[in-house]
């Protein structure tokens, strides 16, 4: 069942580097958890910022259906591209690979 959204959610923007410029990922949080993930790259209407926005929305989609986040996390991450870049200890491959080790990095790596 899809989860409502509240009217307001706390958020967190992380700019990562991609072969395309700058992501900037946006994560809301709802009781702790991820809740929705928006992403923006490039300039508004370009084939890149669509790319991002369908992660986004892919991954927010999930999110609100109560798939759990590993899951989500397997399904995009270490997807390629053709532009490659270091990233603090990783290679970031693609806007999905990117959204997913920003996920995997803020919510499944936490020390318990």
């Amino acid at each position: 069942m899809k989860k409502q959204r509240p009217e307001t959610l706390p958020s967190t923007t992380i700019k990562v580097p991609t072969g395309h410029g700058g992501l900037y990922i946006t994560i809301t949080e709802h009781e702790g958890k991820p809740f929705e993930v928006f992403c923006t790259i490039g300039k508004s209407g370009g084939s890149t910022m669509v790319k991002a926005e369908l992660t986004g929305r892919f991954v927010s989609y999930c999110l609100r259906n109560d798939l759990p986040l590993e899951e989500i996390v397997d399904q995009i991450i270490d997807l390629g591209g053709n532009e490659p870049v270091a990233w603090k200890n990783t290679i970031i491959k693609s806007i999905p690979d990117a959204v997913a080790k920003v996920l995997k990095a803020r919510y499944l790596n936490k020390e318990k």
